[in-house]
């Protein structure tokens, strides 16, 4: 079985947990909904602690199924089960898997959709194609593979701060010596031609996150300062050379400035791709 090469940046710290519990199919997969239909099977790769998978789940009613996987073993697939059996939601399992095997783990089934949020930026640059050619493998034929990426360098905020940029800075360093790819979300047709997808096969879109009221900077900006000091990227951050214990510190005491910016606005622009399987 091939092995990734690169590592999740963030881990499954509280902090990131905090962030990813938030999303559902609803603010980060709203692209995909109108294809989702009764007893669909869909893949849902890279799916934490569940929350989208779930959302998955209920859309596709008691004759659907969802498989989420994550590819190593933790809490977060305990976190996910849990979660299912609070909501009574039993038309779905939570295995451990490799994006790069998918072929050899599915091998007698296939899916209408293969789903990834936020998953090829942290993968081995130089193999995203490979992947989702492994997507395609297991999506029947007349199905998608849906993919939704991030793109750090398109990030924007107010007010203006040179704090900020340096931390977009450092965090795209560090993504890219551990070798990922920060702007994902511009680059998902390029991969998905470098994958065989023809050209009129692939749908665009573009969806974004937006925190601006009080609730929302505190939130976000909290998240970041905790994620900056205890999450798996300090850990990588240090490693890699590019920062010191005082950097982090400094930048995550400009996040928790920037949450109390009373005009404070921060937007994350996402790339989309639905593909179309023959």
């Amino acid at each position: 079985m091939p092995e990734t090469t690169a590592i999740y940046i963030h881990g499954h710290h509280e902090s990131v947990l905090r962030s990813h519990s938030w999303r559902t199919a609803q603010n980060s997969a709203s692209y995909l909904l109108p294809y989702i239909q009764p007893d669909m099977h869909i893949l849902d790769i890279g799916c934490g602690p569940g929350t989208i998978t779930l959302d998955f789940a209920t859309l596709v009613g008691p004759t659907g199924h969802i498989t989420g996987i994550e590819p190593s073993p933790g809490d977060i697939l305990t976190q996910a089960r849990e979660t299912a059996a609070s909501r009574g939601i039993t038309n779905v399992e939570f295995k451990i898997g490799d994006i790069f095997a998918l072929e050899e783990m599915f091998k007698n089934h296939k899916f209408d959709i293969v789903h990834a949020h936020q998953v090829l930026q942290h993968i081995d640059r130089e193999r995203v194609s490979e992947a989702l050619m492994q997507m395609r493998a297991v999506t029947k034929p007349g199905g998608i593979v849906a993919v939704r990426e991030t793109d750090f360098a398109a990030m924007t905020w107010f007010p203006a701060s040179a704090g900020m940029t340096e931390w977009t800075d450092t965090y795209q360093l560090v993504a890219r010596a551990n070798g990922g790819e920060p702007n994902a979300g511009r680059r998902l047709v390029s991969w998905a031609l470098g994958a065989g997808f023809a050209r009129d096969k692939i749908t665009t879109s573009a969806g974004t996150w937006c925190y601006s009221t009080p609730d929302e900077r505190e939130w976000w900006s909290r998240m970041w300062a905790d994620r900056t000091l205890s999450s798996s990227f300090k850990t990588m951050a240090l490693k890699s050379g590019f920062v010191d214990e005082e950097k982090l510190n400094r930048i995550a005491d400009i996040w928790t400035e920037w949450g109390k910016s009373e005009d404070g606005w921060f937007a994350i622009l996402h790339g989309e791709i639905i593909c179309r399987v023959d």
